[in-house]
Parts: structure tokens; C-alpha cells; sequence
């Protein structure tokens, strides 16, 4: 029997594409249809094929039990003040989401949402909250099946009853409440998606409105925002009130596109949102976090002539890039993540102070300024981690006021939740994780290697406690400005214990180094990305960590793009691949779901020049017949709105076409899940996935489970 014999049948078109002068063949172009018959039939062989050759993996109990114990900690989240109320996302040890609850200034805790009450299938997810000044309305997003198209809810805290019917088409929709009366008096402004009659064919996901809503009202009475440019081309929206809620601001981007676009207006109580005046366009090419802060300077944290990011402030009345002032300057060897404003406690003689988060080579940092910009000293953070939240006390809960409350993980840490108090200048660990959980012994290391061209480049090494070399998981993502930072990560734990070693590595096309990081592998340069990918494989191998045959890879979305590219370009130097929701088909990646919105961080394929960026990598394209590659096992998830499953069908079907590596030991297998989408998922259904993703790297890089 012939290593094809094992696949299901997959006509293979004589159809060729000629654009620009180049002929792209596309024998698969069939699989992009998910209901034509001939695909149904594919993707059905295919799950019963893959189901049988995963469920006779050696280890998958121990490994379930491994996951299901290091998924058990439960989860804690930094508060949201509002009115001396704490909200606060918690999930205990046998909860498969997280609830939203709310924690009276006496310390009583109730549940706000609940996911799993809502929908015992845990296929509904929480998408987002927001609480109206008083603590007395939330707003709240709920979306079904991983389709990520939330619906959004307003609920009577006090009561716990939705007060209005549910208001669809909010994916990705920012909410800010306007200051007043609650209950049926209240308003908010939101972002909403136009009806599917109002955009082009396809094109409703990419035509978005920002409204003003009075709670109880209908939808068709909602007040349109406007302001010169505010409609034109943009495709996100983000908002932003000031404390008083006297300034309103709203940002705009171009898909993904990492330049904004910001609005700035002077709301009048009970009176229409004016006209918008804009502060800065995409022509300016500069990315700008802005909002009016409680002392009534507009604060700008901007890539302005600063590629890490720096902080400026100037009056509202004149916002225009040519009043900034200075406050922080760039720091040429950190990023400027984030800011906030830390009150001084009532009566108190203390001086307020500016709280930034940093980030050193994907490290968290926190560092104290005066609003002169003076440096006022540092925060001690309990380890080398990551920030995952800062918060301080609201405008009406000036008891709280001196007080910063950030949360905290490592490799080996779940998520933990630290009080700072400006006024001793101590640290207080707050609230841990509700499961106990003892982790495995891990050698954690942050390694330097240098990648093609010569670029120092780092990854974070977990290793086990045992000479090597051994089987290693390595992962990563490179794209869209996204740092991967130490986190909590139950399947490295499981991969640890097992005896391997797993590695992230901070590649070009993310931000773990700022801006120019970014640029540097996207567009024109994303063939860095796969550079630095394989530069640290080899630098795995060359210190003794791990061997070709020993390594495996694993990557998700732009992260799936990776591995794909990986596969493709170096087929010796991997053992065996997990690539999960990819896009893999560049040259058509944009005919499908969000694709369009990437081509600033990829380039279009209707450009001669930027067509042959996109097909010099292509991973569908450059699958190369009698080549033996390595064990591949693709994982899509049908309810995926942002990348379609199509990619991994027709790459699935190309690689088990052209392989020449033998079924048993280098099959090549399509996982495929409905009712899941790109995003948020259920605990349960996270570890059967890592369960299946894992026993299939172990199986082929001779991890003992």
C-alpha cells in the first residue's frame, strides 16, 4: 500500500491561475467551498481518518490527567471600580469559563454572567463588559459557537435582570457610558456593525457606526456620531470618555494597519455628541493612544518619532500633533505598554503619580513618574513575568485612591493579582489563582541567538530537570505587532513534565523589541520571520537542547502561517507540526473572512510587486512532490469567522498528495471542530484539543507521555 492509499481521494484540478506573469496552479480550489458535496465528503473521510489515528496515540490519559490538573487552578482578573464596587472575572478549579461577578464594598460577591448558566454546552462565550459610572448598569457581549458576532446585553446590577432587549451585530464593539441619571434615563455610546444591505456583498464586517443609545429605547432611534473622515475607509473604532465624561475620543484604523486615525469632541450633559474634530489621519502613519485624564491634560502614548513608544500631554482645546509636549521620552530599550493615573489618597500631601508599564525584551516593568515626567522610582514585580492588567480606583471610589492593582504571570504562575500602595510603597499579593496546583520542576531561561542576517534575536526556554537532548516544542507567532510573553501555559507544563523542553521565540513581526521589531518582519522582510524560526531551531540543536528528529513545532493563525512556512522551506530540520487555524494560501488569503483587512501587514496580491513578496513564501505553493516532510497535524475550527478553514483543507490536501514520508510514521491529518471559532473557548474543550495536539508532536518526536 502506497502512502496515498492511506488518504481520503482528492481530485486534483488541472486549474492555473496567470496573474502578473506568473502561472499559480490551484489544484484544490474546490476544497474552498465548504458546502460543495465533494468537500463534504472529504472533510467527513478526513475526521473519521484522523479520529482513528489519534485515538490510538500512546499517553493520551496521562496526558489528559496532566492538562486537566494544570487547567484546574481556576483564574483571577485585576478589578474594575465603579462606585466602590469591584468587578471582577473569576473562574474556580471545575468551572469551564470564567463568570463576571461583583464585590460589594462589604465584601459580598455575586454573579453577574455566567456562560455555562446561560448555555450548559459552554459553546456561549463572554466577549466583553463594561459598567456604567454609578456601578448600577453593565453592558455585557455574548456571542455563540465561536462565531465571535456578540450580542450585547444590558443588565441591572442590583437585580441581576436585563432591562432592554439585546442589540446584535456588536463584534468588536467598544461601549463608554455617558455620566447621569440609570435606569431607563441612561445612555451609552457604542460601535455597531451596518446591516448586511448597507455594505457590499461580503463586506458587512468591515463597515462599522458608532452610535448614541438611551437604555430602553429601540435601536432605530439610536443617534448617529459623526465627524469629517470618520466613515471613510476605516474598518475598527475605539472609544474613549474622560472621567467627568467632558471628552470624548474615538480612534480609527485601517484593518490592521498600524497607523490611527483619532477624533476628539467636548460633550455638553444632555445635548447631541458635536461634530468630531480630528487630530490625526492615516496619512500621519503614526500610531497614538490619547484620552483626557483626571487632570485635564490630553495624555498621548504615540510611536511619534519613537518606535518604543513615548508619552506626551497637551491641552484638549488644541490637540493637534503640533502642541504635544514631551512628558516621557522613548526608552531605546523597552516599550511604553500602557499608563495610569494613580490619585493621591483625600487630604493626603502626596503628589500624584503616573504608573507605565514597560516591557524589556517581552519582561514585565513598572515604573513611577511625576506629571513633570520626573522619574518618582519603581514597583517591585514578583519575578521576570508578564503584566496582564492594571487598574486604579474610579473618580467615586476616592477611598481606594494611592492604590494600583496589576496582574502578574510567569511560565509557572497562574495569574495572580498585586495591590500597590503609593503611600508605603509596598506590594501586597491580593488574590492567586483558587486551585492549588504543584507544577513540575522547570529550569526557565531566557537565550540569546543570532538569526541570518546577523539580528540578535531571544526565546524563552523551559526545560526539564535532565541532561538533554531531548524532544522539544517550539512556538512562536511574528506578526501584527503581537509580543509573546511568559505566561501560564498548561500543555508546556504537561510537555515539561513529560520530559521535553518548550520554547517561545520572540521572531520578528512581533513587538517583544518595539515597532521597528515589528517592521522589520512584515510585508517586503516576513521572510525574517521564518528566519529567525529557523535559526533558533538550529541553535536548539546546536547547544545540545534537542536534535532535528527530536524537534516539533507548533503555531495558530499568523502562528499557523509560520509553521506552514516552516514545513515548506526546511522539511529536514522538523520532526513533526501542529498548524492550527493557518492561512496558508497567500495568494488568495484575502478573498476569504477578515483576509482583507491584513494586507498592510502582509501586502496585497492585486500589486505586481507586493504579489511577489506573498508568493515567494507561500506555503500552499511551495509544496514540492516526493519530498518527505514532516508528521503534520492540522487543527480549524468551522465556526472560525477570522481565518476560513479553507487554507488548511487545500494545504491538508497538497501535502498528502506530494509527501513521501510513510503514513505510519510521517502521516499528515485534518482535526476538525464545529461550534468553535478563532477565539475564547471552553476549558474542557481546550484540553481535548491540547490532548490531541500534544500525544501527536509526543507520538513523533519520541516523547514518553
Amino acid at each position: 500500500m502506497t502512502t496515498t492509499d492511506r488518504y481520503p481521494e482528492a481530485l486534483r484540478l488541472d486549474l492555473v491561475d496567470t496573474l502578473h506573469g506568473h502561472r499559480v496552479p490551484d489544484p484544490y480550489r474546490w476544497l474552498e467551498d465548504p458546502d460543495d458535496p465533494r468537500t463534504k465528503a472529504w472533510s467527513q473521510a478526513q475526521d473519521e481518518l484522523t479520529a482513528q489515528v489519534l485515538g490510538a496515540l500512546p499517553g493520551r490519559a496521562r496526558l489528559t490527567a496532566a492538562l486537566e490538573r494544570y487547567s484546574a487552578t481556576g483564574a483571577v482578573s485585576a478589578p474594575v471600580w465603579k462606585a466602590g464596587r469591584r468587578f471582577v472575572t473569576h473562574r474556580e478549579p471545575d468551572q469551564d469559563h470564567a463568570v463576571l461577578q461583583v464585590v460589594e464594598p462589604d465584601g459580598t460577591r455575586r454573579t453577574l454572567v455566567d456562560p455555562m448558566a446561560i448555555d450548559p454546552s459552554g459553546r456561549t462565550t463572554l466577549d466583553g463588559a463594561t459598567v456604567d459610572p454609578t456601578g448600577r448598569l453593565l453592558a455585557y457581549q455574548l456571542s455563540f459557537g465561536g462565531d465571535e458576532n456578540s450580542v450585547l446585553h444590558v443588565m441591572d446590577v442590583d437585580t441581576g435582570e436585563e432591562i432592554e432587549e439585546p442589540i446584535d451585530r456588536c463584534r468588536y464593539s467598544d461601549v463608554v457610558w455617558l455620566p447621569g441619571e440609570v435606569g431607563q434615563s441612561a445612555e451609552f455610546l457604542f460601535v455597531r456593525m451596518v446591516r448586511e444591505d448597507e455594505a457590499p456583498p461580503g463586506q458587512q464586517a468591515f463597515h462599522r457606526r458608532i452610535w448614541r443609545h438611551r437604555v430602553g429605547a429601540p435601536t432605530s432611534q439610536d443617534v448617529l456620531v459623526d465627524g469629517p473622515g470618520l466613515y471613510i475607509d476605516h474598518t475598527y473604532y475605539g472609544l474613549h470618555l474622560s472621567h467627568d465624561g467632558r471628552w470624548l475620543v474615538v480612534s480609527g484604523s485601517v484593518g490592521t494597519a498600524r497607523r490611527d486615525s483619532v477624533w476628539i469632541a467636548e460633550l455638553t450633559p444632555g445635548e447631541p455628541v458635536p461634530p468630531l474634530t480630528p487630530v490625526l489621519t492615516q496619512a500621519d502613519d503614526v500610531r497614538a493612544t490619547m484620552w483626557v485624564e483626571r487632570d485635564g491634560r490630553l495624555y498621548v502614548r504615540t510611536t511619534d518619532g519613537a518606535p518604543r513608544w513615548r508619552l506626551a500631554v497637551a491641552d484638549p482645546r488644541t490637540p493637534g500633533r503640533e502642541h504635544w509636549r514631551e512628558l516621557v521620552p522613548e526608552d531605546p530599550a523597552s516599550n511604553l505598554d500602557a499608563v495610569r493615573y494613580l490619585e493621591p489618597p483625600p487630604g493626603s500631601d502626596a503628589e500624584p503619580l503616573l504608573v507605565l508599564a514597560r516591557s524589556r525584551h517581552a519582561v514585565g516593568e513598572l515604573a513611577l513618574h511625576g506629571l513633570d515626567g520626573s522619574p518618582r522610582g519603581t514597583v517591585a514585580l514578583p519575578g521576570p513575568g508578564s503584566l496582564t492588567a492594571l487598574s486604579v480606583a474610579d473618580v467615586r471610589t476616592p477611598e481606594r485612591f494611592g492604590q494600583l492593582w496589576f496582574g502578574w504571570t510567569d511560565f509557572v504562575t497562574p495569574t495572580q493579582v498585586h495591590r500597590f500602595d503609593a503611600a508605603t510603597g509596598e506590594v501586597t499579593l491580593e488574590a492567586t489563582a483558587p486551585g492549588a496546583v504543584a507544577v513540575p520542576a522547570v529550569r526557565s531561561e531566557q537565550r540569546t541567538f543570532t538569526s541570518r542576517d546577523g539580528t540578535t534575536v531571544r526565546m524563552f526556554v523551559l526545560s526539564p530537570d535532565r541532561p538533554g537532548p531531548v524532544p522539544a516544542l517550539m512556538t512562536g507567532y511574528g506578526g501584527f505587532a503581537i509580543s509573546r510573553e511568559p505566561a501560564y501555559t498548561p500543555s508546556a507544563l504537561a510537555w515539561v513534565e513529560a520530559g521535553g523542553a518548550y520554547v517561545v521565540v520572540s521572531l520578528r513581526g512581533g513587538s517583544e523589541e518595539g515597532e521597528a521589531w515589528h517592521l522589520a518582519g512584515n510585508r517586503a522582510n516576513k521572510q525574517n520571520v521564518f528566519d529567525d524560526f529557523h535559526a533558533a531551531a538550529e541553535a536548539l540543536i546546536a547547544s545540545g537542547t534537542t536534535t532535528a528528529e527530536q524537534l516539533a513545532i507548533l503555531g495558530g493563525s499568523n502562528g499557523g502561517l509560520l509553521v506552514g512556512a516552516a514545513l515548506t522551506q526546511r522539511p529536514e530540520l522538523y520532526r513533526a507540526v501542529v498548524c492550527s487555524a493557518p492561512l496558508l494560501d497567500m495568494v488568495r488569503y484575502e478573498q476569504f473572512s477578515l483576509g482583507p483587512t491584513w494586507n498592510d501587514e502582509y501586502g496585497t496580491a492585486a500589486d505586481p510587486v507586493e504579489f511577489e513578496w506573498l508568493l515567494s513564501y507561500s506555503p500552499y505553493h511551495h509544496v514540492r512532490e516526493g519530498t518527505r516532510y514532516p508528521a503534520v497535524l492540522f487543527t480549524v475550527f468551522d465556526s472560525d469567522t477570522r481565518v476560513d478553514p479553507c487554507h488548511a483543507r487545500k494545504m491538508c490536501a497538497v501535502l498528502q498528495h506530494a509527501t513521501a514520508g510513510d503514513f505510519a510514521t510521517r502521516p499528515v491529518l485534518l482535526r476538525r471542530e464545529t461550534d468553535v471559532g478563532h477565539g475564547a473557548r471552553s476549558v474542557s474543550r481546550t484540553v481535548a484539543l491540547s490532548v490531541d495536539q500534544l500525544a501527536f508532536l509526543a507520538a513523533h518526536t519520541g516523547l514518553e507521555l
